[in-house]
């Protein structure tokens, strides 16, 4: 397999600013610094502005990256008559930013520095005689109304007869003649400009897949994390209380396991179902913590005599998982699904065997992820949700122990309580396999998947690296 066999799994049109933030920290982590992206970009936006034949350029900055964009095409611009650069003096800055206002105090730009209206006022004359005003103040990352003093720059942009080059996405309120956006447009009707993100940035997961994880507000109270109950066991005890630690160690307050086998386990709230197998006789006590679940994971260690408890389960769930032996025909759909199989099991949902490299794979799971999201393991991992196809890599041999597809089931499912089934299941598909990874350093191919779940907070929950 080559890269560009990729290519057909790019997606397209108009990407949100959380997903454009993972594309980047993936970009990061493959070797393209954020300062060279911003380089990349900010000569974008120079060419642009020179396309118009300026020689008067007005270059308004925000604090954040954007600004940092808007000086980068400054430094490109500084040949012309005159570059002025506005920018606000107050509050924090990026460190991409800050590093390349510190390289603009060499070149031949005028530097302005407004704290409040009155400076901005005072700057008027800027306005007036600009041949081309650069918007750089907020990117896709800005809500809320704009505050002083960019909301004074916004009404004098708007009062200018000056065409307005907005870089990325307009400031809110500003009246924008043209949208610049980097790689791929974030509003509607906006020009692009490649600037070199890997392939692999967007069609692989990657660490910036991280940053979609919701952060705990300080506010939250037990319960906020989300509750899950896992329905498995009987046959295959140990299965359901994996996929349970994997969920309460991706971040679940609550999680219960429904199972007619008990395991002593301190966290988890045992939820006893009497006999040797989970039956229809079970149904209302399980259908009852159904209805106060999240999210429910189903399947591990069922063996295959409830398929009509997992059907009845997925009628009643509003989002599930399902993994092992609960991947049968009929299939089970809740409202919002994740389907976890690996090879045998996905022939048994579909009645094919997937393919062997993984584009044929990737088209394969696309084709068949039509009830929900399908994640494929194996040494690729496959996620489809019939629309989108991504790739996971993480992940080692010593993995092929028992139970690490169990936890797999249990980490999506906490994840699902926040995050839509697509984003769950490759945020889980790449977690898990950091675990593998992680836990394997020290014990080979003696890997246990009760050796992983400690290793999940660390890379779900580690505080992000400066920029």
């Amino acid at each position: 397999m080559t890269t560009s066999d990729m290519r057909e799994f790019l997606e397209t049109g108009v990407i949100d600013a959380g997903r454009m933030r993972a594309v980047e920290g993936n970009a990061v982590a493959l070797g393209y610094p954020s300062l060279l992206m911003m380089e990349s970009a900010g000569r974008a936006v120079a060419n642009a502005v020179l396309a118009q034949g300026p020689s008067r350029v007005l270059v308004l900055c925000g604090r954040g990256n954007n600004g940092g964009d808007g000086m980068v095409a400054a430094r490109y611009l500084q040949h012309l008559d005159a570059v002025d650069v506005v920018y606000p003096d107050c509050g924090s800055t990026t460190a991409s930013a800050a590093a390349q206002l510190a390289l603009l105090r060499h070149c031949s730009v005028a530097l302005h520095p407004v704290r409040c209206a009155a400076d901005v006022e005072a700057l008027s004359r800027l306005f007036d005689g600009a041949d081309v005003i650069v918007d750089a103040m907020l990117g896709t990352g800005a809500s809320g109304a704009v505050r002083e003093p960019l909301a004074s720059l916004v009404a004098r942009a708007n009062g200018s007869g000056a065409p307005v080059l907005a870089v990325d996405t307009p400031t809110p309120g500003i009246r924008a003649s043209r949208i610049l956006s980097f790689h791929r447009p974030k509003v509607e009707g906006a020009d692009v400009a490649d600037i070199g993100i890997p392939l692999e940035a967007e069609v692989f997961t990657g660490p910036g897949d991280l940053t979609l994880v919701p952060s705990r507000r300080s506010e939250a109270h037990k319960g906020a994390g989300g509750e899950v109950l896992v329905v498995g066991g009987g046959p295959y005890q140990g299965a359901p209380y994996i996929a349970a630690m994997g969920a309460l160690r991706a971040g679940a307050d609550i999680v219960r396991v429904a199972s007619p086998a008990y395991i002593p386990m301190p966290d988890l709230i045992y939820e006893r179902l009497e006999g040797k197998a989970i039956t229809v006789d079970h149904l209302e006590t399980i259908l009852s913590l159904v209805d106060r679940a999240d999210v429910v994971v189903c399947g591990m260690g069922l063996g295959k005599e409830s398929h009509d408890v997992v059907l009845a389960v997925a009628e009643a769930a509003e989002k599930a998982v399902f993994d092992a032996d609960a991947l049968a025909r009929p299939l089970p759909a809740a409202k919002e699904t994740v389907y976890t199989p690996h090879a045998g099991e996905f022939a048994r949902m579909t009645g094919a065997e997937p393919p062997a490299g993984p584009v044929a794979r990737g088209r394969c799971v696309k084709a068949a992820a039509t009830t929900g999201t399908i994640l494929l393991k194996g040494p690729v991992d496959v996620v489809s949700d019939g629309s989108r196809v991504r790739f996971n890599r993480t992940g080692t041999p010593a993995m092929t122990a028992g139970g690490t597809g169990d936890l797999l089931a249990g980490i999506a499912g906490a994840l699902l309580c926040h995050l839509p089934a697509f984003e769950a299941a490759c945020l889980a598909a790449y977690v898990n396999g950091r675990a593998g990874m992680l836990a394997a350093e020290g014990r080979g191919s003696g890997l246990l998947a009760t050796d992983m779940p400690d290793y999940i907070p660390e890379i779900l929950f580690r505080p992000p690296a400066p920029e």
